[in-house]
């Protein structure tokens, strides 16, 4: 595998199409209501840290952090392109995550996800994440879970 995670503005056009894909797929799955992502201009007025996964150039995935507070760290719009899932791109990814907040010295990390993205679930529950109670603004929303790993 020949992956690079590099930092990216996430209205670049690779960016954007990454997230287009990932709206595209939670339309199938979720009501409008209970989908909970940012928007590019959201992540740009938020300063969330945004990130591209690369395999032999082609752009494969794509995640954020959010820092709240100094409190803890959110991931945003966590996604890998359908060819590129089973192959340690998404793990790769969430590793480089991880490591961002945990080098900005955040202790907690967190995030939410939608019930029918079982793979996504199954990944950050083998990378040690544990389900938890809502937090932060989101909505009572029985299509959501939301997950965290402490880092420290």
């Amino acid at each position: 595998m020949s992956a690079i995670v590099t930092p990216e503005r996430p209205d670049t056009a690779d960016a954007r199409a990454l997230i287009a894909e990932l709206d595209a797929q939670l339309d199938l799955l979720y009501p409008r209501e209970s989908q909970h992502g940012y928007s590019v201009e959201h992540l740009l007025a938020e300063a969330v840290a945004f990130f591209l996964i690369r395999e032999n150039g082609v752009p494969a995935g794509c995640g954020g952090v959010q820092l709240v507070s100094g409190e803890y760290a959110e991931i945003k719009r966590m996604y890998v392109r359908p060819q590129y899932r089973r192959t340690g791109l998404g793990k790769l990814l969430l590793e480089h995550l991880t490591d961002y907040v945990q080098d900005q010295g955040i202790g907690l990390l967190r995030l939410e996800t939608g019930i029918h993205q079982q793979a996504a679930i199954g990944l950050y529950e083998r990378m040690g994440f544990q389900r938890i109670a809502r937090f932060g603004a989101y909505p009572d929303d029985p299509l959501s879970r939301f997950y965290e790993k402490r880092l420290r």
